[in-house]
């Protein structure tokens, strides 16, 4: 069975709308892929800080820009649609829509863009809402990408995603996987004064060093000592993390360079506690997507950091980098649509298995 969908995918880094338009083909169970088009859309000034701005709005404002956001998503998709003559060619829209609020220990999360605007714009069967019922049923709704994970590859051991949180997941008998630690949000915000408004390549990171007495301070948050299945919110790296680094008052470089190692501590420390967990075998495969896969000097930390535990890590190519986690977004609209099972209770924590997505035709 074969499948055009478009995948739409913002994340915390607030860096853009990626979309992607995949064809998949699944014969008895197994799933191969290709995207065929893809495209990163920047936010407008505007757009960025509405949506770095949800916190404070009331239920009305909130509900406005939910609509509002589910139209300007719709119109880039037709706009993407138009621009790839891929008219009549995309059956489904798969919508991760833009994380508002995300409270698992109290059973809710929320992602703006409206499903309902997003059809009524493209004409396009939409689904959206891909976290809430693991959510409902004591999951942590996040990380949702490893069941694209699981069925698209299959070659490897472990999965790095550094976008604006870093995550990770595990080829276990049972998959898991768990938010890590605040990446590129973080980064970013710390290099905002630059012409490009991040480090490219890590270059600023690399002439910088690293501040013991804070990097001391960012890896004892008790957030790290927590047992998975675990999950964050943009709030803890904005409201916890990034007042820490202020208030060190270091240098740009010298921030960049602490952060970076920060970043390179915390993922050594859980991809050696899952060896440990996979038999301690050496050897494992690393798949390492995310922007935070183009920052040259955060990886080579990293590759560094995983080498004395046998870890090899594999960056694949520029489009799948970009847009693997459009891709999986697509995965799960599809097995939405199929009416299977998108999100694994073994990584989230939920009860149960469970199928996850709002389905939005006209």
């Amino acid at each position: 069975m074969q499948y055009n969908v478009i995948g739409l995918m913002s994340g915390s880094s607030l860096d853009g709308l990626d979309i992607a338009y995949v064809q998949f083909e699944e014969t008895a169970g197994t799933w191969a892929f290709e995207i065929r088009e893809s495209a990163c859309i920047p936010y407008p000034a505007l757009w960025r800080e509405k949506l770095s701005s949800i916190a404070g709005l009331s239920a009305k404002d909130y509900l406005l820009l939910h609509t509002a956001y589910g139209h300007y998503l719709g119109t880039c998709v037709n706009e993407f649609v138009e621009e790839k003559n891929l008219s009549f060619r995309v059956q489904l829209i798969a919508s991760h829509g833009h994380t508002a609020f995300h409270l698992p220990e109290q059973q809710m999360t929320a992602q703006l863009g409206d499903g309902a605007a997003i059809v009524a714009l493209t004409g396009i069967r939409t689904i959206t809402d891909l976290r809430s019922v693991d959510v409902a049923l004591g999951g942590q709704g996040a990380p949702i990408v490893p069941i694209g994970d699981k069925l698209l590859f299959p070659g490897y051991d472990l999965f790095l995603n550094i976008g604006g949180i870093a995550n990770l997941s595990a080829n276990q008998d049972a998959f898991i996987g768990f938010d890590v630690c605040p990446a590129n949000r973080i980064l970013d915000l710390l290099a905002a004064g630059t012409p490009k408004g991040f480090d490219e390549d890590g270059n600023l990171a690399s002439t910088g060093k690293t501040d013991e007495n804070l990097l001391g301070q960012l890896n004892t948050f008790p957030y790290y000592q927590l047992p998975y299945p675990k999950s964050l919110s943009n709030e803890f790296g904005l409201h916890e993390i990034y007042p820490l680094i202020e208030k060190a008052n270091l240098s740009m470089p010298d921030a960049l360079r602490t952060y970076v190692q920060h970043i390179a501590d915390q993922v050594s420390k859980a991809l050696v506690l899952l060896k440990r967990e996979m038999g301690g075998k050496d050897g494992l495969h690393l798949l390492i997507t995310g922007g935070g896969a183009h920052n040259r000097f955060l990886v080579e930390q990293l590759r560094a950091a995983v080498r004395p535990a046998g870890i090899l890590c594999e960056i694949p190519s520029k489009n799948l980098v970009d847009y693997k986690e459009a891709l999986v977004i697509a995965l799960m609209g599809v097995l939405r649509w199929r009416e299977e099972i998108n999100v694994m209770h073994s990584v989230t924590g939920a009860s149960k298995d469970s199928m996850n997505g709002a389905v939005w035709s006209v």
